[in-house]
């Protein structure tokens, strides 16, 4: 029997893909784990810590990743720990994805290309309908770290770098899931493009504040919210993913500013430091 164990990161939303199927994200390092046994026998058994965890995506993403010679003669049993909350727009489903396909591929193959980590993670978001886009983008930022900008349907990294680390992210995580209809987001796609351009040209904070405008305005929340969180210092401010979580990027003496803004409204807060190492995977 082998055993392999690996480890990704999360990740926060610069700029929402939706619309015009460009990203921008940020990796926090709120982590998941996953370990993988294979023995003699058949099947994929998964045990999650979280029940909303989607085990349909789990299943694809090993179906994507093991060669098929070795999922016909091995049971599979994976097992995963998250520290991010799931449906809440905070990468959860592709740090899952991307660190189940790293694990298998650890395992399975001698030789491996951080492509082959990621696109069974993207095309398993698709073909479980998880993601509209695949979520290159998070798939990024959670496998790579730092602040990356990318092209999700050419599958291409735009531009990647380190996030300075005298950082913090501060996450509101409302205790409602309640958001509104993503593909109204197409509606002002010049605004994306816009937060898009910003966040290619390295001004992510500006990308994020306008992003977080946007999508506030059409996911449920309150706008106020984002021009409340710049005026307590954070430097950029937006509902994360499809929402309804929100995070703001602020320098470590803001963080209480921040914090009294989230107090008056439902749901927890949780801090995390900025990620910019990469998922990583050893055998056990």
């Amino acid at each position: 029997m082998s055993q392999v164990k690996a480890t990704i990161h999360g990740a926060v939303s610069l700029v929402n893909a939706i619309a015009t199927g460009k990203g921008a994200t940020l990796g926090i390092a709120a982590k998941v784990e996953a370990t993988i046994k294979s023995s003699e026998g058949h099947g994929i058994q998964i045990e999650v810590d979280n029940h909303n965890l989607s085990s349909r995506l789990i299943n694809k993403v090993v179906e994507y990743t093991v060669p098929k010679k070795d999922l016909e003669k091995n049971k599979i049993e994976i097992s995963i720990m998250s520290e991010i909350p799931t449906g809440y727009g905070l990468k959860s489903s592709s740090a899952i994805s991307s660190v189940v396909s790293l694990a298998c591929n650890k395992m399975f193959r001698s030789k491996f290309n951080d492509s082959q980590v990621l696109i069974p993670g993207v095309e398993a978001s698709i073909a479980t309908k998880v993601s509209i886009t695949g979520a290159y983008d998070d798939a990024c930022a959670c496998y790579f770290g730092g602040t990356v900008v990318t092209d999700n349907y050419k599958r291409k990294i735009i531009k990647i770098q380190k996030t300075p680390t005298n950082l913090l992210a501060v996450v509101f995580v409302p205790r409602s899931r309640k958001r509104g209809n993503v593909k109204n987001l197409k509606n002002i796609k010049e605004v994306f493009e816009k937060a898009w351009d910003f966040a290619k040209d390295g001004d992510y904070w500006n990308a994020m504040v306008l992003n977080g405008l946007a999508t506030s305005t059409i996911l449920n929340s309150d706008p106020k919210i984002i021009s409340n969180l710049i005026e307590g210092g954070a430097l950029g401010a937006s509902v994360s993913g499809n929402g309804p979580a929100i995070a703001a990027i602020v320098k470590k003496d803001k963080v209480s500013n921040i914090e009294k803004v989230f107090s008056g409204l439902e749901g927890k807060t949780f801090v995390s430091e900025i990620n910019n190492k990469k998922a990583e995977a050893h055998e056990l």
